[in-house]
């Protein structure tokens, strides 16, 4: 495989293999996800509620006839839910044979970046969120926090543990 030219922060052209993330923003933080493991990007339109589910699962939603379970990003950060009443967006994903969707505020660009870059998680960082990523990108203007998917959606195992 050839690899893939960059120009470095420093505007000095380098050679090295890139990583793809779909962005996506939740309460106006950039987040990324990695492109390998996303399946699918669409706009939830029904959903239907699940009793007595955790708190971070927001139903169940019919994709091409496919059962998905709809996972609030929000909730699962600590944040609480949107009071837009905008069109609400999901990205789809899979984990251990279980279809999921992600759902967020906004689903931006695809990102190739430099996984020699990627820095750890800032210090001061909420502990919640330093549990859900793997590690951050310094962008031009904002920071991209790099979501740990299987962390992400290993909410189950957590309540069971506990």
């Amino acid at each position: 495989m050839k690899p893939i030219e960059s120009i470095t922060s420093g505007g000095t052209k380098a050679t090295s293999r890139q990583l793809e993330f779909v962005t996506v923003t939740v309460a106006g933080q950039l987040l990324g996800l990695p492109i390998s493991r996303v399946h699918d990007v669409f706009v939830v339109s029904e959903m239907t509620t699940v009793p007595l589910a955790p708190g971070e699962i927001a139903g169940l939603l019919n994709l091409r006839g496919r059962v998905v379970t709809a996972v609030s990003l929000r909730r699962r950060l600590g944040l609480g839910d949107s009071s837009s009443a905008e069109r609400r967006m999901a990205v789809g994903l899979e984990n251990h044979g279980e279809a999921y969707g992600l759902l967020v505020d906004e689903v931006g660009e695809v990102l190739k970046l430099d996984p020699d870059e990627m820095q750890p998680n800032p210090v001061h960082m909420d502990r919640g969120w330093v549990g859900l990523s793997q590690g951050v990108h310094q962008l031009h203007d904002k920071l991209l926090i790099v979501l740990d998917v299987d962390a992400v959606l290993a909410f189950e195992t957590e309540r069971e543990a506990a």
